[in-house]
């Protein structure tokens, strides 16, 4: 780890927080998910610079050393990806390998989308990339299909009508954090994920969670700590702003994905396990709207945290598809 240097860039009127191993080879720009921070890459930051990669994980907007703009309308997917564009013009690079898991894969879907001329190939993880819908806004689709109990559904309740914190913060600050971390990371519940506001995103405070062998305690303290300090609204303004995302986007309605893709997603992941997602996957929609989906992986007995649970395989993976080109 202690090859792993930190900085703090200006881009895009923010100060982004940046992890990297420097070296001459050829880059790759890590994007990480929810609750995650630039940490969540720290097996392949050292697995690819050993590989003479030179690794690049930022905190994204709203998280971790990385600022966070109070109102969700400062998180759209131009906003993001203007940052991550902002930070390649700063470390001089034109192009960039790209490998993204979870919220990290949706923004790593629209960078593709908005330019795909920076992306020399990208591997993605647990997200599949969902075309627009023409005529219906995603959380009005979500709670029609999964009900008001869903958790994206409900991490969209502030208790303002124009500016968080909501509901999500508070339940979430009914328990110790590391404790609501250790339920993120351990989840292997592959069913659609809802809370009911009488269970809480919190739940009892007195669980006892035993770590599986990949995570430590030491790796759970870095996640905790860090979101202790600036609490995570910054994360959940990524959902707050999809229904502003569908409406700014509409210009993108049926563009494709036109970058070299390999995708990986656990079959216990609650995003594989979302109602029509395998048929979506297996049934040639994915291929249509991505079609230069080179390699497709599903991994046996993994969850959603699939590059933190398996390190080693994921790695391999990346440095099997990316050294093609």
């Amino acid at each position: 780890m202690e090859k792993i240097q930190h900085s703090n860039i200006r881009v895009n009127g923010i100060n982004m927080h940046v992890a990297q191993i420097s070296n001459s080879g050829p880059p790759i720009l890590f994007l990480h998910g929810f609750p995650e921070l630039w940490y969540t890459w720290r097996h392949q930051m050292l697995h690819l610079s050993a590989a003479g990669y030179r690794t690049i994980a930022p905190d994204l907007r709203g998280y971790g050393g990385t600022d966070a703009p109070t109102s969700a309308a400062e998180y759209t997917v131009f906003h993001i990806v203007g940052d991550l564009v902002c930070l390649l013009d700063a470390l001089g690079l034109d192009q960039v390998f790209l490998v993204a898991h979870d919220w990290g894969a949706s923004i790593a879907w629209n960078f593709c989308l908005l330019r795909p001329d920076r992306i020399k190939a990208l591997v993605n993880m647990s997200v599949v990339f969902s075309p627009r819908n023409p005529v219906r806004k995603p959380i009005e689709s979500m709670r029609k299909m999964f009900g008001n109990d869903y958790y994206i559904c409900r991490f969209q309740i502030c208790f303002s009508a124009t500016l968080p914190p909501g509901e999500a913060e508070e339940e979430f600050a009914r328990v110790d954090t590391a404790l609501v971390i250790k339920k993120f990371l351990t989840s292997r519940k592959p069913g659609l994920l809802c809370v009911p506001k009488e269970v809480g995103f919190g739940g009892n405070p007195n669980t006892k969670i035993t770590l599986p062998s990949w995570l430590s305690e030491e790796d759970v303290d870095y996640f905790a700590n860090t979101f202790k300090r600036t609490g995570f609204t910054g994360g959940l303004n990524y959902y707050r702003a999809m229904d502003l995302n569908w409406e700014l986007t509409a210009a993108w309605t049926g563009e494709q994905i036109k970058v070299p893709v390999k995708f990986m997603v656990g079959d216990l992941d609650l995003t594989y396990n979302t109602p029509g997602v395998k048929d979506y996957i297996h049934k040639g929609g994915f291929k249509k709207h991505v079609p230069f989906l080179q390699e497709l992986v599903i991994m046996e007995g993994v969850a959603h945290f699939i590059n933190q649970e398996k390190p080693q395989e994921v790695s391999e993976h990346i440095h099997d598809f990316i050294k093609k080109f």
